[in-house]
């Protein structure tokens, strides 16, 4: 209950955040928290155990569904990363994170998939493969890097043989002048201006400037809700989104900025210390709870570290959400289900 707590104050912080934005996002973003809501606390009453049992057919059911997308799915700015439903655009990637950690964990700590094969280990990989590579061929390669960062955190703390995890790591490293070559140009330009950004600020370097002018304009206390000027006048793109934490602190400023990270630390603090709790209990359940605690905070330390990075300028654009602040129903949402499903 305190990670929910902590969690829904993050929540209401990001909901101010949007009201001095746009109102429309405010009232939007109030109907997908109180959707999210419901639904869990309808987990919570079904209980956490029918889900952990069904992982592997929640897994296969969004994978198809990410099939879904790619094939027919809702374009925009280049991308197919949404269904478009009646009431609001789907996005699988983002539910399908908190299955694919359950059903990771599950096949790790199963009794016949000890570690001891190393044709485990590549089933495993063939589990984070299959959709890592449709989410990034959507493009969406922000998603792309949080379930390589998932898989990784959970790999080292399973079973398998540690050798396995340096072969992964050489064949990593040997393929990363070929994964260059597979980025689209838009996502070149922007880890190439992130290193020289003088060269080109109108252009693929503009966001990142402005984010960071955003955030200095907010000074201690802020400009006030609503008097943001950079994020009213639309000098910040994708204010409401990619850089609604720079947002935050121009309308909050450095104080709001600081209750916010505060806030954040309380989150990360309290996942840890059920972290702990089962940690130094061996029977199969609890390893299996541990990994999944393992998995989830590897996904929202990875996105609140690396959103918060691009807002101030210290990492790449790479269009990874801030959780519970950033815009955006089907991430929000996924962010309650997590909630409810964790240990």
């Amino acid at each position: 209950m305190t990670i929910l707590v902590s969690s829904c104050l993050i929540t209401l912080f990001g909901l101010f955040n949007l009201l001095g934005i746009d109102k429309n996002y405010f009232y939007h973003q109030l109907i997908f928290l109180t959707i999210g809501l419901i639904i869990f606390f309808i987990i919570k009453r079904i209980g956490r155990n029918f889900f952990y049992i069904n992982s592997k057919f929640f897994y296969w059911v969004l994978v198809f569904l990410l099939m879904v997308t790619f094939l027919i799915g809702l374009e925009a700015k280049g991308s197919k990363r949404w269904i478009e439903l009646y009431f609001f655009n789907f996005q699988a990637s983002e539910t399908l994170k908190i299955f694919f950690i359950i059903f990771l964990a599950d096949f790790f700590v199963l009794k016949d998939y000890a570690g001891e094969n190393f044709s485990h280990f590549l089933i495993s990989l063939f589990y984070l493969l299959l959709p890592a590579l449709i989410i990034f061929k959507q493009p969406d390669l922000g998603n792309t890097l949080v379930y390589l960062v998932i898989y990784f955190a959970m790999l080292v703390f399973s079973p398998i043989p540690k050798k396995y995890i340096v072969y992964l790591l050489i064949t990593f490293i040997i393929a990363v002048p070929a994964f260059w070559l597979l980025l689209k140009e838009y996502q070149k330009a922007r880890i190439l201006s992130f290193f020289s950004p003088h060269l080109d600020p109108q252009g693929n370097s503009y966001n990142m400037i402005q984010a960071m002018i955003t955030v200095g304009s907010g000074k201690f206390f802020g400009k006030g809700l609503g008097l943001g000027t950079q994020t009213k006048l639309l000098f910040l793109p994708e204010n409401h989104t990619d850089f609604a934490f720079a947002s935050l602190i121009e309308q909050f400023g450095f104080f709001g900025g600081l209750i916010t990270l505060t806030l954040y630390g309380l989150t990360i603090f309290f996942l840890f210390k059920r972290v702990f709790y089962y940690f130094f209990n061996k029977d199969r359940e609890s390893q299996k709870r541990f990994l999944i605690l393992i998995g989830f905070i590897s996904y929202f330390v990875f996105q609140t570290f690396i959103n918060i990075g691009m807002n101030f300028g210290l990492l790449p654009i790479t269009g990874i959400t801030l959780p519970f602040i950033s815009y955006g129903g089907s991430s929000l949402v996924a962010l309650m289900i997590s909630l409810a499903l964790i240990p």
